[in-house]
């Protein structure tokens, strides 16, 4: 792991170099290795899902972990999107002339080396690798154990493009081993990691967030909430809160809480109910959403849990203060939504609600990188500092302060 973080750190300084023009060359160049190789990675990942059968992986999982004809395309599409993206590096910010007479500006830099921990999805891999090479970053990839072939066949090819344009391939480096004592190792480099983003489940990431010596970009839980206001237009509140939940399940900003106001509970519970039952939501209730429509009562336990699953809590609340005091209490800092017509509520709402996206008469499903204009994001951070919500390639960068002379000196 010393040799990996010590090529790593070589290969950033590189990279910073590197010209836009290079990077999107490379960033083309792996999108047509990972086409002309598509039997070599489909052999590769045919390994890792006859081994995660044999294991007893459930269906979730190994369909997570197939890379079909179709994926292996998308991999190639998401190279050549990035590409295509706007390259932040080198842009110089807030330029000013100071009474001395310089010039203050603020350029933004690649952060350096970047350590990603991730589970399952072997696509992460050419994800993860082309925002930080875009970025002009050096990579560390360490995958979960069960993608570790196709993992293997992935970074393959991405050397391959990166030595194509001239890039040095330990720009993006895959750990070799399935040794979790790397996973320490790599969390503990400061020297040679700049910062550590891990993607997956809850108990991966509070294990990097306790033990980790490396900044950290994470969020733990999506506990995501939808409040339906006493001035919301009832139509708008039946589609965001049935979209927050039902179009997709398993999704960090997917709705796992709903907050109704009491004056319109009996006009939009019973018939959201309904449509959420036909489509196999089960639903946990306070007393009062109980007494409105029969369902299970809701637990302490479930105000706290994501439940990544067609499993919904619901809550009826007094007013607008109760709304923002249990999101207080019980969110996860990632993504709220409020159905309401009137405009003071709904600023009051972005004003006090403190989470890294804040919505107004909108789905919780549209936190996402992509759906932000971002085009592609590396993850969502509900930590205030570096990078907030979806992290797109600025997230990936930092900035520093130029300053511009011509002779100058300070008396």
């Amino acid at each position: 792991m010393q040799s990996v973080g010590q090529n790593a750190r070589v290969a950033a300084r590189q990279m910073a170099r590197a010209t836009c023009g290079d990077k999107n060359a490379a960033l083309r160049a792996i999108a047509a290795r990972l086409e002309s190789s598509l039997t070599i990675l489909r052999e590769a990942n045919a390994k890792d899902l006859s081994a995660g059968r044999d294991s007893g992986l459930d269906a979730a999982l190994l369909d997570r972990l197939e890379l079909s004809e179709a994926g292996i395309a998308a991999m190639a599409d998401g190279c050549r999107q990035v590409a295509a993206l706007a390259d932040p590096i080198g842009e110089v910010t807030d330029l000013s002339y100071r009474p001395s007479g310089i010039q203050v500006g603020k350029m933004r830099v690649p952060l350096g080396v970047i350590g990603i921990i991730y589970e399952s999805r072997p696509n992460v891999t050419v994800d993860a690798a082309i925002l930080c090479l875009k970025s002009g970053n050096a990579t560390i990839l360490r995958g979960g154990s069960e993608a570790i072939h196709s993992n293997m066949a992935i970074a393959k090819c991405i050397a391959q493009g990166l030595n194509d344009v001239g890039l040095p391939s330990d720009a993006v480096q895959v750990i070799e081993t399935t040794d979790r004592d790397a996973v320490g190792q790599l969390i503990s480099m400061p020297e040679f990691v700049d910062v550590i983003v891990p993607r997956g489940g809850k108990s991966l990431i509070e294990r990097i967030s306790r033990d980790a010596t490396v900044p950290v970009i994470k969020h733990l839980d999506g506990i995501c909430h939808v409040y339906i206001d006493k001035d919301a237009d009832l139509e708008k509140a039946f589609a965001i809160a049935l979209n927050s939940k039902t179009h997709r399940y398993g999704v960090c900003n997917a709705m796992e809480t709903l907050l109704v106001h009491v004056s319109v509970a009996n006009d939009i519970l019973p018939r959201l109910c309904v449509a959420y039952i036909e489509k196999g939501v089960a639903l946990r209730g306070c007393e009062q959403t109980c007494a409105l429509v029969e369902m299970q009562a809701a637990t302490d336990e479930d105000w706290d849990t994501e439940y990544l699953a067609p499993i919904l809590a619901i809550r009826v609340v007094s007013d607008f203060a109760q709304a923002v005091a249990h999101i207080d209490a019980h969110g996860s800092a990632h993504t709220e939504s409020i159905v309401t017509e009137n405009y003071t509520t709904g600023r009051q709402f972005i004003a006090e609600v403190d989470s890294s996206s804040v919505m107004v008469n909108a789905s919780t499903r549209f936190a996402d990188g992509f759906e932000y204009g971002l085009g592609a994001e590396i993850g969502i951070s509900t930590d205030k500092l570096h990078a907030r919500g979806p992290v797109g390639l600025a997230g990936l960068t930092s900035q520093k302060y130029v300053v511009y002379g011509d002779g100058h000196i300070r008396t």
